[in-house]
């Protein structure tokens, strides 16, 4: 329906206001973004900052200095070596102020895309490596000594380029796989949270904002944490969010710093309206006494609660455990009740993974019998989410 204009210069009379209520004027403030919130500073609020010179002298390393102006700085000759953080057992007791505190700025000097056909078609190079929460299975810490803070690579414009060349070498994609239909997918945060990393800089838009003209290409990140300031990107639906979900209780005890799992499940709906592909991980699926009647009740909640219009669309992974026993004994320094539950020999066994990394995950038979009772679930529960992938 046309709307005419009404009030001063417009021709017509001016309508009375509501009740005979003047209407409150616009405000000329916009609204507060969740990054300069007191909930995302209970998230990060960065202390001490070590950095790269050439991070330092970039214009994202100047954009996200000028966001911290009280931190300390300290310069370092790499990212990866930094003795304080790396390899410094003393940093157990500080496990997760060093992540809330600490950042660290590098340039990411080798940019490779490399195949992976499971969760996505690619592994993009991503902008950041370590995270600021503190779930206790998190494989990333495993190559980075006793410290994970968030580092941060400031060259985002070569990271961008990179992605673009790779993008336009595939073409379009021919045959449809379990990663999409028509687009190829790109990881783009294999080794942090991409809504967490947005709390202090642009590396998540300007990679969201790459994939908006990318016709034969989305991106995709798995994600713990709302992030409201991600709804006002724009993506145009060439960015998945995959929303990681547990039972509640499992959360509670592993999801260290993690948004709550009923929050998580809420912002589906909002992230799918603001442009968003929405999917989710069942990530990862702990075996422990009763753990089939919470993940039943999981799976009935989300039949309960999500509108229509996002179960059409969503589709999910099934990720079981994997451990490590470096792991294992960095988390028997600052968090015992999860390794109750997380290291289990009986039923677990050494895996060689892709990576090299020699890690623990259930054993074959018993995975596989866990896999196919997770399916069982999701049929009788939620019946519509379509199983993409399963590990």
């Amino acid at each position: 329906m046309e709307r005419r204009a009404t009030g001063p210069g417009s021709g017509e009379p001016e309508q009375q206001a509501l009740f005979g209520w003047p209407d409150d004027p616009p405000s000329s403030t916009p609204p507060q973004p969740f990054r300069d919130s007191p909930a995302a500073r209970r998230m990060l609020d960065v202390r001490e900052v070590y950095a790269e010179p050439a991070a330092l002298d970039s214009p994202r390393g100047r954009q996200i200095m000028a966001r911290l102006p009280g931190a300390r700085v300290t310069e370092v000759p790499s990212h990866w070596g930094i003795p304080s953080l790396h390899g410094n057992d003393g940093n157990i007791d500080r496990w997760v102020r060093v992540k809330k505190e600490t950042l660290v700025l590098g340039v990411k000097h080798t940019l490779t895309t490399r195949p992976n056909g499971r969760s996505a078609d690619w592994i993009a190079p991503g902008p950041s490596n370590g995270c600021a929460m503190a779930c206790v299975y998190c494989y990333v810490p495993r190559r980075k000594g006793f410290a994970n803070p968030i580092t941060l690579f400031t060259n985002i414009e070569a990271i961008v380029a990179h992605v673009r060349r790779h993008v336009r070498a595939q073409g379009p994609k021919t045959q449809p796989n379990q990663c999409d239909p028509q687009a190829w997918v790109y990881d783009i945060g294999e080794n942090g949270d991409c809504s967490v990393d947005a709390l202090i800089c642009d590396n998540t838009a300007d990679l969201i904002a790459a994939f908006r003209g990318m016709p034969t290409a989305k991106a995709s990140f798995a994600t713990k944490f709302v992030n409201p300031d991600l709804l006002a990107l724009d993506p145009r639906g060439r960015t998945r969010v995959r929303f990681s979900l547990m039972p509640a209780d499992d959360s509670r005890l592993l999801d260290i710093r993690t948004s709550p799992v009923a929050e998580r499940i809420a912002a589906a709906a909002d992230f799918l309206d603001a442009g968003y592909e929405v999917h989710f991980n069942l990530s990862p699926v702990v075996l422990r006494s009763g753990w089939q009647d919470d993940w039943a009740g999981l799976l009935t909640r989300l039949d309960d609660v999500l509108p229509a219009r996002v179960k059409e669309q969503a589709a999910a992974e099934i990720i079981m455990l994997t451990h490590n026993e470096r792991l294992h004994e960095v988390n028997l320094g600052w968090h015992p009740r999860a390794e109750e539950v997380l290291w289990q020999p009986a039923v677990q066994e050494a895996k060689r993974s892709g990576n090299g990394d020699l890690n623990v995950r259930y054993a074959v038979e018993v995975k596989q019998r866990s896999v196919a009772r997770m399916r069982e679930l999701l049929a009788a529960h939620a019946p519509w989410l379509r199983v993409r992938y399963a590990f």
